[in-house]
């Protein structure tokens, strides 16, 4: 016992003698990190703005302590002094989440990460949930987008994963001026289609700019317009062309777009995999030129649009159908192999009728078929309501005028399901 004491009067004294030198100024000899071992002791310094030889008091080693802490982007920061070596304790975050470009005309990638770096130390593609970093990236992409000329408001919004409804990363949008897309170069369009391209053209540019999706959107739309047409091998690239200007109170995008429009295909065949639930009638029926209006690329992208809800209400909410196309040059035909990748089944965990009473409840709960642990099938869902009107007399008139909205939540990790369905009048 006689130790335990000695130590807590030593310590007392330490910690009197080390308040009591609190006003007085000190230059440590070394400035050192520990914890945090992905910066470099040159970021932390700099993210502080501390400078090797200056001369601290206690209060300024708190204060830098505070400004790291303030980043976000560790979870504690502590020091201790000796009298000649200053050494931050840092322990770093596990909250730090990637961040995605919504509709900022700039370009994602290495480049504009070491510009964010050069004037964010600590930025290493990852940002705090909220403030700190996180407002300090978004000064400095308003910042960046000046230096263009282009003066802006930017915010920053958490993403969620719409399956789990979990936070995995932070979009840094514009909220004004709005942003535009307008096709400033078309190249390789051919007589017969240059009104139908541009009028497909000018419908795609009236959707919102957006920094990762708008070239593989207007790709997407011109080749598909394309294959409607036969031309199953149409290639179309889409580049950004230009730099960003303030246009008519908006800021306008400028993209060219390259075209090899190819030779029109007959459909040879079209092979799906032994036991995908697509019958050889409904695939012939989809082909029939006879049998509604469609184009034949519209036909063959209607059968792929068959498999997936097919693996679907069988639990498969994951499943991915990939086509292939096989040209034969000669006969001027194109064949189409299927891949099909069910993934895993899901399964009901549990299902909530929100905004209804508790008799409602009740017998909506009674009329419910799928259980807890039944293969998940969405269309189920989706049908629930309007079938239990035609089933029940009481529901008909209890439901009569709802509108029904419901949520699937699916876990991939456990494969789990939960149904929340609303009721709105």
């Amino acid at each position: 016992m006689r130790h335990r004491v000695y130590l807590l009067f030593a310590l007392l004294a330490v910690f009197v003698a080390f308040n009591s030198a609190s006003a007085q100024k000190f230059q440590p000899k070394s400035i050192q990190f520990q914890g945090a071992p992905e910066y470099s002791a040159d970021e932390l310094l700099a993210a502080t703005g501390l400078k090797k030889g200056v001369v601290l008091s206690y209060s300024d080693m708190q204060d830098y302590s505070k400004r790291l802490l303030g980043s976000g982007v560790f979870a504690s920061v502590a020091f201790k002094f000796d009298g000649q070596d200053l050494v931050f304790l840092l322990t770093p975050s596990a909250d730090l989440h990637p961040i995605h470009l919504d509709n900022l005309p700039l370009t994602p990638g290495a480049d504009l990460d070491a510009k964010l770096h050069a004037q964010l130390p600590l930025y290493h593609g990852k940002v705090p949930a909220e403030g700190g970093l996180t407002d300090d990236v978004r000064a400095a992409l308003e910042k960046l987008l000046a230096a263009e000329g282009i003066t802006v408001t930017v915010v920053a919004t958490n993403t969620a994963d719409p399956s789990t409804h979990q936070m995995n990363g932070v979009a840094y949008s514009i909220t004004t001026p709005p942003v535009q897309i307008v096709v400033a170069h078309v190249d390789g369009v051919s007589d017969a289609f240059q009104a139908k391209v541009h009028a497909v053209l000018d419908e795609a540019s009236k959707n919102p700019f957006s920094t990762t999706d708008s070239a593989s959107n207007i790709e997407r739309i011109v080749e598909q317009f394309y294959g409607d047409q036969g031309y199953a091998a149409a290639k179309v690239q889409v580049s950004r062309s230009g730099d960003p200007s303030l246009q008519s109170g908006a800021i306008v995008v400028p993209f060219s777009i390259q075209v090899q429009e190819g030779r029109v295909y007959k459909i040879d065949a079209i092979h799906l995999p032994p036991g995908i639930p697509v019958t050889q009638a409904e695939i012939d029926k989809a082909l029939d030129p006879s049998f509604g209006a469609l184009p034949v690329g519209a036909r063959v992208r209607s059968i792929w649009a068959l498999i997936a809800p097919r693996y679907s209400a069988k639990g498969n909410l994951d499943c991915k159908v990939t086509p292939h196309a096989e040209f034969n040059e000669a006969a001027a035909t194109v064949s189409y192999s299927v891949d099909v990748d069910p993934g895993p089944v899901y399964h009901l965990a549990f299902v909530k009728f929100d905004n209804v009473t508790d008799e409602l409840r009740a017998l909506l709960i009674h009329n419910w078929q799928m259980m807890p642990g039944d293969v998940f099938d969405e269309s189920y869902v989706a049908a629930f309501i309007m079938k239990v009107q035609q089933q029940d007399p009481v529901l008909r008139r209890s439901l009569a005028g709802v509108k029904v909205k419901f949520d699937v939540m699916a876990n991939p990790d456990t494969h789990d399901v939960n149904v929340v369905i609303r009721l709105e009048r």
